[in-house]
């Protein structure tokens, strides 16, 4: 059984473009230093329990890692399938591109949808209107078929920007966003993608999971209908949400040293793609910049940084500790905390976002169908 295996790995490696497997060399490591692991990884999605689903199944989309700052895929809408770069966005739940009846100038220099070239586009009256942390849109909804992973996803509804406000999207990598949230977040109450996908049967389980890489590398993705066990070694603990708009869970307190600092009393945190920094209520930036004796500006002395501590956010009674080479950034020789102020008025109180900092040093499983987060450390 053995000697089968490893011949069928060594066939499979050789279809790549005669990839040798050196001694004591995984399959993945050998991919991914001939550059392959990222085709792999999207032709071949791990799923452990496929052959008990008639339908449905698993597929990766992989991201582009811009700068550790966002992590972006390609997607198809109309027919013939026309080509949009995507957010994808845990953070929130529409999906929405340029459109030709766009404006802006925000829109000039990207791909915008063209309604009159798909033979499959549904048009409606309907409006929509989002705001974001940072920049906005208006536009309208229509219905088309939307490939994402390589899954096709008929009569989706989505949004078509007529206005982007302001430069913010100009300067963007990416076309438009792909919402991952809730649909009770949902502007104008628009399906989201995930959500059709698990109603039509197309992920073989109601849930998504992420890695994204670190210091600009390759191999970002997400894994949609299942879990990469690769990534996962190190256990996974799940924690439940606490609502079911964005993905929120209660969060015990942010700790240095052994000493709660910030979240002292608990507080709401979100896991989320679409934020690059932690970003945390005003009045716990204050207290965590001076924690670390950093201005105003959050910047710190780059020769203090090998000796801080690991933030170390305790939820659902367990450690996820972030390490300092996590959330110090240095460019041009300044070093910054990679925390930033926003007050987000809710019911749950405040609410903290656990961004792409955080996000980095985990594995992490979005589950539909048991409403919570799994967390697997990748170091």
């Amino acid at each position: 059984m053995k000697l089968l295996l490893l011949l069928g790995l060594v066939a499979l490696a050789q279809c790549f473009h005669k990839v040798p497997l050196r001694k004591g060399k995984s399959l993945r490591q050998a991919l991914r230093e001939h550059g392959l692991l990222e085709r792999y990884l999207r032709d071949h999605p791990y799923n452990p329990a496929s052959k008990y689903y008639a339908s449905g199944g698993v597929s990766s989309e992989p991201l582009e890692n811009y700068m550790d700052n966002e992590y972006f895929g390609t997607i198809t809408i109309g027919t013939p399938p026309q080509e949009f770069s995507v957010l994808f966005d845990t953070g929130s739940s529409n999906l929405w591109v340029p459109s030709v009846y766009c404006s802006s100038t925000s829109c000039a220099n990207h791909n915008r949808f063209n309604p009159s070239a798909s033979s499959s586009f549904v048009s409606t009256s309907q409006s929509v209107e989002i705001a974001y942390g940072t920049g906005s849109m208006t536009g309208i909804l229509g219905y088309d078929t939307v490939n994402v992973a390589g899954i096709n996803v008929a009569n989706q509804i989505f949004g078509l920007a007529e206005t982007e406000p302001g430069d913010f999207f100009y300067y963007m990598p990416f076309d438009g966003i792909l919402g991952l949230a809730f649909p009770s977040i949902s502007s104008s109450g628009a399906t989201p993608v995930f959500d059709n996908m698990m109603s039509e049967g197309l992920v073989a389980q109601d849930l998504f999971s992420v890695y994204l890489s670190n210091n600009g590398q390759s191999g970002s993705f997400v894994l949609f209908g299942g879990v990469d066990s690769s990534y996962t070694t190190n256990g996974i603990s799940w924690i439940p949400l606490s609502a079911e708009t964005y993905w929120q869970i209660s969060m015990d307190s942010m700790n240095l040293n052994g000493e709660a600092v910030a979240c002292t009393s608990g507080c709401q945190a979100i896991v989320d793609t679409g934020t690059s920094l932690l970003a945390v209520p005003n009045n716990a930036l204050s207290i965590i910049q001076s924690t670390f004796g950093a201005n105003s500006n959050g910047e710190i002395s780059c020769s203090v940084v090998s000796s801080l501590p690991d933030v170390v956010f305790y939820i659902n009674g367990q450690a996820f500790p972030v390490p300092p080479s996590a959330y110090v950034i240095q460019s041009n020789g300044y070093c910054t905390l990679g925390f930033e102020g926003i007050d987000i008025p809710t019911q749950s109180g405040e609410i903290w976002i656990l961004g792409d900092i955080f996000i980095r040093q985990y594995y992490v499983i979005f589950d539909r169908a048991n409403n919570m987060v799994g967390l697997s450390p990748l170091s």
